[in-house]
C-alpha cells in the first residue's frame, strides 16, 4: 500500500507499507519529496525497486490517484494495480447523492459491490441496477464499471492481498510516528526519531513473535487434523 501527507516543510512524507505475520502494518519503505509530479514519483519508485533488490510487489494498492496511476503503469507493469474499496464507496453521496431514490441506489451498490459470488452475478446485478434507476448517462458510475476489475471484490478474488482492501493500513502509517514527532521538528530530528520509532516497532514485533511462539491456540473443533496443525 502507498500513502503521503504533508510534513512540516510541505514536504509529501510517502510510505510503502504491507503487513506483516502478526497482521500488523509493515512500513517497508519511504521517502520524503519536493513535490508530487509525476517525475518525482517515477524516481521514488525506482529507487524503492533498488532497495527492494529489483523485487517488484506482487500487487499495490491506493486511492483513484491519477499520477499514481501512470506511474505504476510505467514503473511497476507487471504489478497488479488495486484501488481503495473504502474511498470509492465514500464518493457514493457526493457523485449521485442529488438522486431521489439516493437511499435506494446507495443500498444497491453496497450489496452489489460487497455480496456478488461471481464476476456473472456482479455484471448482470450491476446491469440491472443501472437498468432500474435510470443511471444509463452517470459517467462516473460508468468509469466505474469499466475499472471493475481494479476495485469490485469479487474481481481481485484470485490474488491473495493478506486481508488488504483498503488504504487504512497505511493510512494508519500516519500515526506511525505519534509520540516521536511533532509538527514542529525540524528534518535532524525527523532522521533520528523515525529510527527510534524503527527500533521500538521491530521490538514490539519480537515480543509479538516470542508470545506465538510460547502460545497454544486452542481447537475450534474437535477435528483431529486441525490438533496435529496446532503442533506443527
Amino acid at each position: 500500500m502507498f500513502s503521503c501527507f504533508y510534513y512540516r516543510y510541505d514536504m509529501p512524507f510517502v510510505s510503502f507499507v504491507g503487513v506483516n505475520h502478526h497482521g500488523q502494518s509493515l512500513l517497508l519503505g519511504c521517502a520524503l519529496l519536493s513535490c508530487e509530479e509525476e517525475s518525482s514519483f517515477v524516481w521514488l519508485f525506482d529507487c524503492w525497486i533498488r532497495c527492494m533488490g529489483g523485487k517488484l510487489p506482487i500487487g499495490i494498492l491506493t486511492d483513484q490517484c491519477k499520477v499514481l496511476r501512470n506511474v505504476i503503469e510505467k514503473s511497476l507493469p507487471m504489478t497488479q494495480y488495486r484501488w481503495c474499496i473504502w474511498h470509492i464507496m465514500k464518493k457514493i453521496s457526493a457523485k449521485i447523492g442529488a438522486c431521489k431514490q439516493f437511499n435506494e441506489i446507495s443500498a444497491d451498490i453496497t450489496h452489489i459491490v460487497w455480496d456478488s459470488r461471481s464476476k456473472e452475478a456482479f455484471e448482470s446485478s450491476w446491469i440491472d441496477f443501472i437498468n432500474r434507476f435510470s443511471l444509463h448517462d452517470n459517467n462516473w458510475l460508468a468509469g466505474l464499471y469499466e475499472e471493475r476489475d481494479r476495485w469490485v471484490l469479487i474481481f481481485l478474488s484470485n490474488s491473495f492481498w493478506v486481508g488488504m482492501r483498503i488504504t487504512q493500513m497505511s493510512e494508519s502509517m500516519h500515526a506511525f510516528m505519534k509520540g516521536y514527532l511533532t509538527s514542529k521538528s525540524n528534518l535532524q530530528q525527523f532522521v533520528t526519531q523515525y529510527d527510534n520509532r524503527l527500533a521500538n516497532k521491530a521490538q514490539q514485533e519480537y515480543e509479538l513473535d516470542v508470545a506465538s511462539f510460547n502460545t497454544i491456540i486452542p481447537c475450534a473443533t474437535a477435528s483431529a487434523i486441525e490438533k496435529q496443525f496446532r503442533l506443527c
